[in-house]
């Protein structure tokens, strides 16, 4: 997929890259962010995790993301035009797990989680319960967002040596 033209080169490496960042944030979540806040009261975790959610939202984080993203669906759309040359498959492999495992699991599965935790005052009532089944359901959804991202990169690792 690589010989030749730079392009080939550079788009698989580049979500490569991107993938890699997500997949080292995500897991971090996965792996010891969420355990410890479930550890907080859950008022203080909750709390905490809520502003996580708004300082998340900058332009470096969002940057990586939403890149990696167009840098994926560059490279399905590569694969699709170029699909008889080697590599295409895991070009398109990668393209579609970050897109599907990552980016559309993020936006129909975390940050619904997110906006519903948003919306309720980490000292309220309602907060307590609220808070632990999003410890469960959000850690589950992002163990599929890290999970892709791994696969997604491990997919343009083998689309670059092609």
């Amino acid at each position: 997929m690589t010989t030749g033209n730079p392009l080939l080169f550079a788009l698989p490496l580049v979500a490569a890259l991107g993938c890699g960042l997500i997949a080292g944030v995500f897991f971090a979540f996965s792996s010891f962010v969420m355990r410890a806040l479930g550890r907080l009261p859950p008022a203080e975790g909750m709390a905490a995790m809520q502003s996580i959610n708004v300082v998340v939202l900058n332009p470096v984080f969002l940057g990586v993301f939403m890149g990696t993203a167009v840098s994926c669906l560059a490279a399905v759309v590569l694969a699709l035009l170029r699909w008889r040359e080697p590599g295409s498959a895991w070009l398109l492999a990668g393209g579609l797990l970050y897109l599907v495992g990552t980016f559309l699991v993020t936006i129909a599965f975390n940050v619904p989680r997110n906006d519903a935790l948003a919306a309720v005052a980490a000292t309220a009532p309602e907060a307590g319960p609220l808070w632990a089944g999003y410890l469960v359901s959000w850690t589950a959804w992002n163990h599929v967002r890290t999970a892709a991202a791994l696969a997604a990169l491990a997919s343009f690792l083998f689309a670059l040596r092609s």
